[in-house]
């Protein structure tokens, strides 16, 4: 045991906490220790602080960390790990649930500190890593959090590979389970949006038996289910014509369809001399030929649930040591609907003969003009059978065996783990078979103008899965701390500990579903498996300098039996020159290398997310000789992604300086610096850069033998530096007692001053902050110059409330898709309030109720065309809008 010393507790709270943002932590905190004087010491129990391996009373880190009690969740009707993360300024973007509308073989949601992308981000469940996700292979899918078993989630705001190893750059989330617990909870919550759709139920039921101390043993488990309805894009009158910044996202695969007739190169659509009357049609700018509105169509929430079951059991060795069996069974299903399947023709894909009773003119496709009697190649999608139907279910399992305690005056912690995320997709409605398709038009039973034959969807339907995935780590790990000598100014805290890894991804495509449909892009396809050992010794001080002032210095050494060796170092400064004043700052290095996925992922082709001009046969939007208008002006075209084994790790540097004061009583200020290079940067250039500059991309452009386009080329590949820099910034004011009840105010934000980012090695710095950019990784967005949460606590008996503010700046938007003068658009700041009242004076029942965004914030107009929902951004801007939550947790003993 040690004594505790040093700071007031307020302040002693935020140094080991970070703030304590959003949720009502800081309230919750503060009030619990009230009945104790500052001056009156305590012993503390030693206990291990996530970014350190050394175990030590909790105020004495030297990492910023922001803590956040999961008891406070339900006073923000949060029902997510993805949403809970949503509080912390610095976890600026996310890959959210709805950004999988339109895209395949997706983590369902991910975090990202400082925004260098969510591989960058390392999420670990009670300390220990998670395998990642199945498909995406570098990230944790947040939604297989089990959110109902939490005690809290602790975020480390610091590079911390020194520590952790791979993927800990931008900083560390770990969640961390109740340790034990005694009785039953039974709690049920419902979400009921003021507009249609989205609306979500969640139960769960938690319980165990026995007390570690008394009874030597504890047992618990928890059960949480989750789900959340749909939201189209008629529900919220989301569509792709946004003339206010215009921006029209739409096809040249249409319904009805348009043609190009194959013996005199006659082009046009049956209803183009009606106006295109059709639901989601409308004539392109020229008058030639029709487009279809293929993001009004869409999802812009696809229907979700989560199911969660974890148990442990833990056992009383003797009075110093404990076992413990803990198993974890999550799994996520999302299921999103899109326009209809595409079929694309060129030339001679999709023909339609004269023959057919569907020809313009035979019946009941109107005639058309000029055509030469041969047959018609057609560009058209399914709308007729209604939108593609996909299922992405997501499981992650874990069992882990563990030791921990004190042994031989050491204390320690080892276990042994497997862990295995699945992942599948799964073809539900929708979705045609090719080959089926071209042979119903040959003989007459498919119209692509309109009404088909009955039957004709039964035959030509393609359902089934398509995609399977498996990653796995199995690891062992051991970790020793303690005093290893009394200096001067206090004792020697010294850490040594090794883990070994060994990691295996596979990703298989079932080609008997994949091949018959293109829009899946993986026909192309093949399996592919890949597997690594990681091998892992690293050291920890913690050296008392002189009075009031410590250091930390770590070191980790990491074996890849595919990518090589790093060492990399950390050292950090703790100085407490006065009672209510201290300073800190760290220095590390820090590693990802690349995940199995990178090196691995099968090359896979689908469509672009937004519509572009094929530079060579029709740049600026003019057809040159040799195009086709609805072939090759303002079209999805294709790209293909895939795995590079070239890939190299990517390499850190970051540097954090801060101070946590008190100016006045109950008031608690922090302010951290934070400064990150990496280099080597793993992702791919985005399809909007690509088509931006043909000239320089020319090698990224494979054409077929008739020149057309056939897909752009967007494989993993080492990319250039990144450099950015901030501030986190927070403040703490818990309010003299009054009449009405008690008051404590928290503000956590942050601002970032600088984000350079190179696109390609040795090119030059761009600029991502407060401008909507390519960045790191696959997909650009923004980073914003500030974001904060704040929020207001009041608590008077059994009654409590809580006011939260949360608000982000402005933007240059992306503009890329526009052309004057709607091609200088800003995205305007974004402020949303929720509000909610707890009571609980019913014995062993807790109620709550509450209004997410208040006002009915809609997300700010946004041109981007980067995501499938169009006219906002669907990673920044909340589309569910006001929502009123209830929530009853009763405990039965």
């Amino acid at each position: 045991m040690m004594k505790e010393r040093g700071l007031p507790r307020s302040l002693r709270l935020m140094f080991s906490g970070g703030v304590a943002v959003g949720l009502g932590l800081l309230a919750h905190s503060v009030q619990a220790q009230e009945t104790k004087t500052d001056d009156a010491p305590q012993q503390m129990q030693r206990v291990e602080i996530t970014g350190s391996s050394i175990k030590r009373v909790a105020n004495e880190g030297v990492s910023p960390i922001t803590i956040i009690k999961a008891d406070d969740f339900a006073k923000a009707g949060i029902t997510t790990a993805s949403e809970a993360l949503g509080s912390i300024a610095a976890n600026q973007s996310q890959f959210t649930t709805s950004t999988n509308v339109g895209k395949g073989g997706t983590v369902g949601a991910s975090a990202d500190l400082r925004s260098l992308g969510s591989n960058k981000t390392l999420v670990l469940l009670n300390g220990r890593r998670l395998a990642n996700s199945a498909f995406d292979g570098s990230t944790v899918d947040l939604n297989i959090i089990p959110i109902a078993a939490l005690d809290r989630v602790e975020v480390l705001r610091d590079g911390a590979s020194a520590i952790y190893g791979t993927d800990a750059i931008g900083g560390v989330i770990n969640f961390i389970t109740k340790r034990s617990y005694t009785g039953l909870n039974v709690s049920g919550e419902g979400i009921v949006p003021s507009k249609s759709g989205g609306q979500e139920g969640r139960i769960n039921v938690s319980g165990g038996i026995g007390d570690l101390d008394k009874d030597g043993y504890n047992f618990f488990g928890v059960v949480d289910y989750h789900k959340q309805s749909r939201i189209t894009a008629g529900q919220r009158g989301i569509t792709g014509n946004v003339p206010s910044l215009g921006l029209s996202q739409t096809s040249g695969n249409t319904f009805p369809a348009n043609f190009v007739d194959t013996g005199n190169g006659v082009s046009g659509n049956p209803l183009l001399a009606t106006g295109c009357n059709a639901a989601h049609l409308a004539p392109n700018a020229k008058g030639t030929s029709c487009r279809y509105d293929y993001s009004s169509t869409i999802d812009v929430v696809p229907e979700t649930s989560e199911l969660a079951v974890i148990g442990k059991g833990t056992f009383k060795l003797n009075a110093d040591n404990n076992a413990s069996i803990e198993y974890l069974h999550s799994e996520s299903k999302v299921k999103q609907t899109v326009a209809g399947d595409v079929f694309s023709g060129n030339g001679s894909d999709y023909l339609l003969p004269s023959s057919s009773k569907y020809y313009p003119g035979n019946g009941t496709t109107p005639a058309v003009a000029g055509l030469s009697g041969d047959p018609l190649s057609v560009n058209f999608r399914s709308a007729g059978f209604g939108g593609r139907v996909s299922e992405a279910k997501n499981t992650a399992d874990r069992l882990l065996l563990s030791l921990d305690g004190t042994m031989w005056g050491w204390d320690y912690k080892t276990g042994l783990s497997y862990a295995v995320s699945k992942a599948q997709e799964t073809l539900v409605s929708g979705y045609l078979n090719n080959d089926a398709v071209r042979a119903a038009l040959l003989n007459g039973t498919l119209n692509p103008f309109g009404a088909s034959d009955p039957g004709v969807y039964d035959a030509i339907k393609n359902t089934g899965k398509y995609l399977d995935a498996k990653t796995t780590i199995s690891s062992l790990d051991f970790t020793a701390s303690r005093e290893i000598a009394q200096l001067p100014a206090g004792p020697l805290g010294f850490a040594i500990g090794g883990e070994y890894r060994h990691e295996t991804a596979e990703y298989d495509i079932i080609h008997s579903v994949a091949d018959l449909s293109e829009s899946t892009g993986s026909s192309t396809s093949q399996s592919q498996s890949g597997k690594r050992n990681v091998g892992a010794v690293f050291s920890e001080l913690s050296i008392p300098i002189v009075k009031n002032l410590e250091a930390q210095l770590a070191v980790r050494y990491d074996d890849y039996s595919d990518v090589g060796s790093t060492i990399n170092p950390k050292i950090g400064l703790r100085w407490q020159p006065a009672q209510n004043l201290m300073f800190r700052s760290s220095y590390s290095t820090g590693f990802r290398a690349p995940s199995l996925y990178e090196l691995n992922q099968p090359a896979s082709t689908t469509f672009t997310s937004g519509s572009y001009n094929d530079p060579k046969l029709c740049p600026g939007g003019n057809v040159a000789a040799g195009g086709v208008e609805v072939r090759d002006c303002n079209t999805q075209f294709f790209t293909q992604t895939g795995g590079n084994k070239s890939l190299q790790p990517e390499k850190s540097t970051s540097f954090t300086l801060g101070t946590v004061f008190e100016p006045i009583k109950d008031v608690t200020v922090s302010i951290d610096y934070w400064n990150i290079k990496i280099k080597n940067q793993i992702g791919v250039i985005s399809e909007a850069d690509i088509f931006a500059d043909p000239n320089k991309y020319a090698n990224l452009y494979i054409r077929k033998p008739d020149g057309s386009l056939d897909y752009i080329v967007q494989t993993n590949q080492n990319l250039g530096n990144v450099h950015t820099q901030g501030f986190d910034l927070g403040l703490g004011w818990r309010l003299p007692k009054t009449r009405v009840g008690d008051f404590a105010f928290s503000i956590d934000g942050t601002y970032v001053t600088q984000y350079d980012y190179q696109s390609e090695k040795g090119g030059p710095y761009l600029n991502n902050l407060a401008v909507y950019a390519g960045g790191v990784g696959s997909t650009p967005g923004v980073v914003f110059r500030w974001r904060h949460n704040a929020t207001l606590n009041w608590k008077n008996g059994p009654w409590g409330a809580m006011f939260q503010q949360t608000f982000s700046t402005g933007y240059v938007d992306a503009n890329n898709a526009v052309s004057a003068p709607y091609d200088t658009h800003n995205v305007g700041s974004y402020t949303r309030y929720n509000t909610s009242l707890t009571y609980t004076g019913i014995k062993n029942l807790t109620l709550t109720g509450g209004i997410k965004n208040i006002l009915d914030k809609k997300p700010p107009a946004s041109n981007q065309v980067d995501n499938f929902q169009i006219g906002y951004d669907p990673r920044y801007g909340d589309i569910v809008g006001r929502a009123f939550f209830v929530r009853a947790n009763y405990q039965f003993f």
